[in-house]
């Protein structure tokens, strides 16, 4: 079943699928951030710099049923998920607190506030929405491609 431009419904879903995530992630960050009064570190500040991007971005190529979209979401996406990945490391201990980059007036990027409810650490939640949104974008421009 072909639908616009080419695209598959399947490749459509997809790409939806990834924009509800980037969606998610957006208002979650703004929810921490502007609801809750949790300023965030530094590291949390590049994340929101290539999610909140990807949300519009996203958006526009669900309801355009573009699935080209990849061309453009991937290179956000693996971004926002290295700077995440780096974030979730220096989070766990496995990189030395000498190279943290959140400096002594901000919050601290591997401090109990970086969790939600005491129990889901942001950095892992960041990059658990990165690695999500590009795998689906990798699946949509697979789907468009056959």
């Amino acid at each position: 079943m072909t639908t616009g431009a080419g695209t598959t419904a399947n490749s459509w879903a997809f790409v939806f699928l990834a924009w509800l995530i980037a969606l998610a992630a957006s208002l979650g960050a703004l929810f921490i951030g502007e609801i809750m009064g949790q300023t965030p570190c530094n590291l949390c500040w590049h994340q929101r710099a290539f999610m909140f991007p990807l949300a519009i971005i996203l958006a526009v190529a669900s309801f355009r049923d573009d699935a080209g979209v990849s061309w453009y979401g991937l290179p956000l996406a693996a971004l926002g998920a290295a700077i995440a990945a780096f974030h979730s490391l220096l989070y766990a201990g496995i990189i030395p607190a000498a190279i943290e980059p959140c400096g002594q007036d901000g919050p601290s990027c591997s401090s109990a506030d970086m969790t939600i409810l005491g129990v889901l650490p942001l950095p892992y939640l960041s990059l658990a929405a990165f690695l999500s949104i590009a795998l689906l974008l990798l699946l949509a421009h697979r789907k468009r491609s056959t």
